[in-house]
Parts: structure tokens; sequence; C-alpha cells
């Protein structure tokens, strides 16, 4: 019988068995629960509790994004989760020049300590769990994250959630980036060092394969790459002095969750089981929950198309559930409207919507990795385990993630596979509903969130009044603090705090690192 196509493989390009069977497969006789981790770090999982569900929110003005919110808080969303403008991101003030047009654009802006106190205005910063997408800035939002939550009169001790705080994926894929990789990764070591004294319950850094998923890396390289990372973090704490279970229990992970569903359960399971290897092969730390991979979920933005996008919802619910059946414990949805606009309210109610329906209609939530013994998904789990700790292995052999990535490798590699993706979109050897295939004429007539105009005067106005308030010399006194203690051994941490308590800028205080620490520019050629 003729078949559809002549090779059957997965969207990363695994070979599929036509009828899988016992014999692709090594039987296992794993618990979830239990070493090395395949089946999920819990032995309930979702019996005894959902994942968190977490929509990423934020756009315009502290005050806007507040309201938002306190709406999805309502709608029975069970955690925050914050989206920075791009000024905010590369530490830069809403008046700065080289921030115009781009002021509460894909996030909010975030100046000072005032903005901050909007943001989480009337929110109980101890008792909410909170992820914060940042990352060259992460050390500066966090600790106007505590302070605010000391003004509210909160257990600064009791804060959770996190910091993105993964500076090596923004190298390697993303772009915001400013200081040098080795002066990040001390950035990155301080915080660590902070918060294992001062807030246990906080997760200090969620390293990031979303990001290189979304610039076009297979899930092999989406895992390898985001482990390999990993082990960069954890070698940087360890010769900072702090031993591995300070640590390593408080470390999260972040995937994308793409469209080839099985691929997608695989590469959950065979992540979990890696870095357990990895872990316990290299640290040999003493407190299991050092060996366990948590990770937060969001479907794939990249996925997402302008055309026909009502079809998004179907894409995004078929995603989620790839990512509750590999074990999340927590998931964002995206809304259907993203690669229009920023998420208007009624889209991002659908998308939460879709993750309810999933945990209280399906079923999938009563079973504990109900996949186990699929032939199919088990193979692949073995293909993900072994290609990727092959190519962990590469990036050793060069030195670690951080040396290969100031040489691009990662980069070309990302660049290459994102090439294949689109050259096999454009000879329909992939297809996509609405793109090239089933294709129809129609008038998009959706329009997404729209963004006050005026937010940039409204953060200006809002700078005059903090010099206003503040005692300049306070101000200059803590910028130098910064600037000497950046050029020491000592905890900026500490310092930043009191900074942002004076109420210096998030732009002023990074401004008085880089007097130290310079800033960097991706290498040429890839």
């Amino acid at each position: 019988m003729k078949l559809r196509k002549e090779h059957f493989e997965t969207l990363g390009g695994l070979p599929i068995s036509p009828v899988p069977s016992g014999t692709d497969v090594v039987t296992n006789s794993e618990l979830p629960g239990l070493p090395p981790f395949t089946r999920g770090v819990h032995e309930t999982m979702y019996r005894s509790r959902y994942w968190t569900m977490r929509q990423y929110a934020g756009f315009s003005s502290a005050e806007h994004t507040n309201e938002r919110f306190h709406t999805l808080l309502a709608r029975g969303q069970s955690g925050l989760s914050v989206a920075f403008d791009l000024p905010t991101q590369l530490g830069m003030d809403s008046e700065d020049p080289l921030s115009f047009g781009e002021v509460g654009r894909v996030g909010v802006a975030i100046d000072s300590i005032l903005d901050m106190r909007a943001l989480f205005d009337k929110i109980q910063l101890d008792t909410v769990s909170t992820s914060m997408t940042i990352n060259s800035s992460a050390i500066i939002l966090l600790a106007l994250y505590v302070a605010v939550c000391e003004e509210q009169g909160g257990d600064s001790r009791k804060i959770r959630g996190t910091v993105q705080n993964d500076i090596l994926k923004e190298y390697i894929a993303r772009g915001t980036h400013v200081f040098p990789p080795e002066q990040s990764m001390r950035l990155i070591t301080d915080l660590m060092n902070h918060c294992a004294d001062h807030h246990p319950q906080w997760n200090t850094i969620s390293i990031s394969g979303y990001h290189i998923r979304e610039a076009g890396a297979t899930a092999v390289e989406e895992v390898a790459f985001t482990l390999s990372n990993a082990l960069a973090y954890v070698d940087a704490a360890i010769e900072s002095g702090m031993d591995v279970d300070d640590f390593a229990p408080r470390l999260s992970f972040f995937f994308g969750c793409h469209n080839d569903f099985f691929e997608e359960v695989a590469k959950f399971r065979a992540a979990r089981k890696l870095w357990y290897t990895l872990m316990t092969e290299r640290y040999k730390p003493q407190n299991q929950k050092s060996t366990m991979l948590r990770f937060h979920t969001q479907t794939a933005g990249v996925t997402l198309t302008a055309q026909q996008p009502l079809n998004n919802v179907t894409r995004v619910s078929y995603q989620a559930l790839s990512a509750v059946l590999g074990g999340t414990q927590s998931l964002h949805t995206n809304s259907y409207d993203e690669a229009i606009g920023l998420p208007t309210d009624q889209s991002a109610t659908i998308a939460l919507r879709t993750q309810q329906i999933l945990a209280e209609e399906t079923g999938v939530a009563d079973v504990v990795d109900p996949l186990a013994g699929s032939y199919h998904v088990e193979k692949l789990t073995e293909m993900i385990y072994s290609q990727a700790h092959e190519l962990i292995q590469e990036i050793d052999s060069m030195g670690g993630a951080l040396i290969a990535l100031k040489n691009g490798y990662q980069q070309r590699r990302i660049h290459d596979s994102a090439w294949k993706q689109m050259q096999d979109i454009e000879r329909l050897e992939r297809k996509v509903v609405g793109v090239n295939h089933a294709l129809m004429d129609e008038e998009i007539d959706i329009e997404g969130q729209e963004i006050d105009s005026t937010i940039a005067d409204m953060q200006q106005e809002k700078m005059h009044t903090l010099r206003n308030m503040r005692d300049e010399k306070l101000v200059q006194n803590a910028l130098n603090s910064i600037t000497e203690a950046a050029a020491s051994n000592d905890n900026l941490f500490p310092l930043i705090l009191h900074a942002v308590r004076v109420y210096c800028t998030v732009g002023e205080i990074m401004n008085a690192m880089k007097v130290v620490f310079g800033t960097w520019s991706a290498p040429s050629g890839f």
C-alpha cells in the first residue's frame, strides 16, 4: 500500500517505527517519585495537587498589569507570571533615549520601587507564588520584590516563586544580555548565595530551554543545551563556595512544548532522567532533591499563526495535554491572538480555561505517567536521552557551555535547525494549517491588546516624582557602593537591596555595575 510519505520521523528528526513493539525498548520497573525520575518527581503527581496554572502577563504600566493580575487570580489562576518590557529586561529606565518606542510594549515597565509597589498593589507577596521572566537585571528586580514584600509587612523568608535569571540562553538564543558572560555569572551566584541564606523558598534560577526551542532548536538540542547551561551554573555556584545541596534543590527549569505530541512527552521524561544522571555522576549530592528536575512549561509561541488564529486554541490545547502527560509542575498556555498582538482579557481567560478543562474534565490528571509502557513513547524517551547526553559531552569537550557559546557553537546549531524547519515548510514537507495547507480567503478581524500610547510619558512623570521624593546624597552613596563592590568579591545583592529602598532606579543600578563590568557583543560569523 502506498504510504503518505517516504520517511516518517518526529518534528526533531527522530525515526519513527511503523509498528512499535516490545523489541524497541528495554523494559524497566521505574516508579514515579523515585530515581531516576523518568516517570515524575512526585509519587502521586496530580492526584495530590494539580500543576500550577500560571498565566504570563505584563503590559503597559504597573497599574494596568496589576488589574490583569487581579482578574486572573479571581478566575482561578494559582500563580503570577510577570512579563517585563524590553527596556526593563535590558536594565534601562523608561526615559533612556534607547527605550524610545519600547516602553510598556511587550511587558510591564518597571523603573523603580514605585512601579513595583503598583504592580503588586493589594497582592500579599509572602502568600503568592510569582515567576518573573527577567535575566540581565534579575538581581535588581528580585531586590525590588523583596523590598516591596517587606514594605507590606510580609516575611521575605516566605516568598515563593522564580526569577528566570538564566543569562546563558540569552547569549545563545535571545539576546537581552548586557554584561560579559563571566560578570553575568557572578551576578547569578551572588543572587543564589543570598537567597540560600535569606529566601530559602525562592527558586533562584529557571534554566530555560523555551527560548532555545523558540529560536529553532530541535527537542534533543533543547534538552542538551538547557542541561549543559545548568551544569555551568552548578559549577559556578560551587566555585563561589556553595555546597551543591545548598542550592540545587531550588534550581528549576523551563521548557517549551511544541506540536509533536509524543516527542514532547518523551522529551520531558528524558530530561528528568538525564538530569538525575548528570547530577549524581558529577556532583554526588546527599539531598535527593538536588537531582530532581522540576520544570515549568509554556506552550510554543512560535507555532501560533496570524492566519486562521482561532486554530491556535486547538494547537495550545494539544501542547498543554502533552505537557501534563509529560509531568510538568507548572504550565502557561498561550492565548490564541498572540501572533497578532498582546493577549486581550478574553483570550487570556480562554487560555486559562484550557488548563482548567484539562484538569477537571478530561481525567488525565487522575493517572500518574499514563503513557509509561507505550513502546513508542519509551523508545523516543531513550533516543532523546542518549542523543542529548552525547551532545552535552560534545559541549564538555569544548570546555563547557560558556566557552562553547562564546565561540558561537550552540548558536550555529540552532540556526541550522531553524533553517531546515523553514525549508521543510516552504517545500510543503511540513504542513502548517492556514499557512501552507488548508488555506482559505479570510479577513482577520481580531485585534490584540491595545497599549496606551501615553505610557512613556506616564513613566517619565513617575521618574520626576521619584527624584522629588529621594535624598540624592543617599542615592549617590548607594550607587558608589555598588560600583566599589562590583570590583571586589563582595555579594552585590544586599547593596542593590539598599539601593532600591532609597529610590535608585533600575537603570542607575545597572550603570553603576557597567562602570566595572562593561558590556558584551555577540561573536559574529554564525
